[in-house]
């Protein structure tokens, strides 16, 4: 059976899983809790395995394997900024964060940052909130579906339209059919299938390159980045290595990773799911540094520095093993697209239809449809590397939502105007940095916004109320 035959074979089998799945899911799906946050029931494997694979993927798997083979050494402050995020969120964000939405009886991100306390404008604020997110989100999934299309393009030679069109309709199935359980246990899947990547196509890639010591000696042989050099010394070494970090700070306020530790169902699980996914993090973010420097030894010239893993894949792996590693890369790609979509009808059909009432599993399905719509369009329009779309979609949201929701998980509140001038701050903020001239490692887009909005934030805050909020 030939390369081509075994990667297509696999990929039908995984995708008729996929949809299964979501026809298994569709039993559990008896009201609109259940469709987002799986009726608070989630295990540690599926809530740690999923959350880790959605905030991931595409951007690990092919952008940051890509950031190495273009970047050289200094890719690896990527380590301790993506891991150190892993770590803020399970350890102090996860237990506050499942308090809290049960208290309140929060389904959204949105709803814990905008509680019904803020009164009359809670539902502008709410409305502010929804605009935000499925704007960035729609970024944020064209940029896997980008990551998709060069994933078909590289395997089968086919073209960005017809792979974009194909990733998109498995995915519309299975959500559709198993809103949150189906995305919640596909994901999982995908979690495992990038734990396989990491750890076989580095380890290969080590030993073609002659292991530590061969891959030092190679990268000092072929030289410096292939961007400038001095964005990694003096004072734009600095700005590099914090806009490294901004990544970090950006976790807390993610309403696609968020989500899991609402749907937690018990302290156990979470304190279960904070190792998994501490030792997932670590084992993948590495795998796929290594496999982007390995690359730069191996493979000159590659022109898009995002095919050094599936380029390692074709040239390290027999034929048939790399057809199924391909594949697997190519489904987790593909799949990850669900949570985000998930995430964006939710604050479509939910949170901006608040203050009218939920609009129901058929509304919150529509808006399924009506997302996935726009951001197709914008994936077949518009061409565009995936580690900086995801990164832009990455920092709008988590600066105009993280600083206000971590002031919550402290145990305090804001005032209705300051709540929303800090939403605001974050995300306008980010936009204009975004249309300025990159600083060195793009710190003023990725850093600056969260301050302004955290320091808008903290002059908004109200007096402690009593019981903070901590872990029970």
């Amino acid at each position: 059976m030939t390369e081509t035959a075994v990667v297509l074979s696999t990929l039908i089998v995984f995708n008729v899983g996929l949809i299964a799945i979501g026809l298994w899911a569709r039993r559990r799906n008896l009201d609109v809790e259940d469709f987002y946050l799986g009726g608070r029931k989630l295990g540690p494997w599926v809530a740690a395995l999923s959350a880790s694979a959605s905030s991931s993927s595409a951007w690990t798997l092919l952008g940051v394997s890509g950031a190495a083979y273009a970047w050289g050494l200094p890719a690896l402050w990527l380590f301790p900024a993506t891991v150190g995020g892993f770590f803020i969120n399970w350890a102090w964000v996860a237990p506050r964060v499942r308090r809290l939405s049960r208290e309140e009886g929060a389904i959204t991100l949105a709803e814990m940052v905008a509680p019904a306390s803020l009164g009359s404008l809670r539902t502008t604020i709410l409305r502010v909130i929804a605009a935000i997110v499925v704007f960035s989100f729609v970024f944020y999934i064209a940029s896997q579906f980008e990551a998709a299309g060069k994933a078909f393009e590289a395997t089968f030679g086919l073209s960005k339209q017809s792979s974009i069109l194909v990733g998109a309709c498995v995915v519309l199935a299975y959500t559709l059919l198993g809103g949150f359980w189906a995305v919640s246990v596909t994901d999982c899947l995908q979690g495992l299938l990038m734990v396989v990547a990491a750890a076989l196509l580095p380890a290969v890639s080590l030993v073609a390159v002659g292991g530590i010591s061969g891959l030092a000696e190679g990268l000092a042989a072929v030289g410096g980045p292939s961007i400038p050099a001095g964005q990694f010394s003096g004072v734009a070494g600095l700005l590099f290595v914090l806009a490294a970090f901004g990544i970090t700070i950006g976790y807390p306020g993610q309403p696609h990773v968020v989500n899991r530790y609402m749907a937690l169902r018990d302290d156990r699980a979470l304190a279960q799911g904070r190792t998994i996914a501490l030792a997932w993090a670590v084992l993948v973010y590495a795998g796929m540094l290594t496999v982007g420097l390995c690359a730069r030894v191996l493979f000159a010239d590659l022109g898009d520095a995002e095919q050094a893993l599936f380029e390692a894949a074709r040239q390290l792996l027999p034929a048939v093993l790399a057809g199924i590693l391909l594949v697997a890369i190519l489904s987790a790609v593909m799949s990850t697209v669900d949570s985000q979509l998930l995430v964006a009808s939710s604050s479509l059909s939910h949170d901006w239809q608040r203050s009218k009432g939920a609009a129901g599993l058929a509304g919150s399905r529509l808006s399924v449809v009506a997302i996935l719509a726009a951001a197709t369009l914008l994936a077949l329009a518009w061409r565009a590397d995936i580690f900086s779309r995801v990164l832009f979609a990455w920092v709008a949201v988590g600066a105009a939502l993280g600083p206000v929701l971590v002031i919550r998980l402290t145990g305090r509140e804001l005032t209705p105007r300051g709540t929303l001038a800090a939403v605001l701050a974050g995300f306008l903020s980010t936009l204009v940095f975004a249309a300025l001239p990159d600083t060195p490692g793009d710190f003023a887009e990725r850093v600056i916004p969260f301050a302004i909005a955290l320091a808008v934030a903290l002059a908004s805050v109200r007096p402690l109320r009593m019981g903070a909020v901590t872990p029970s």
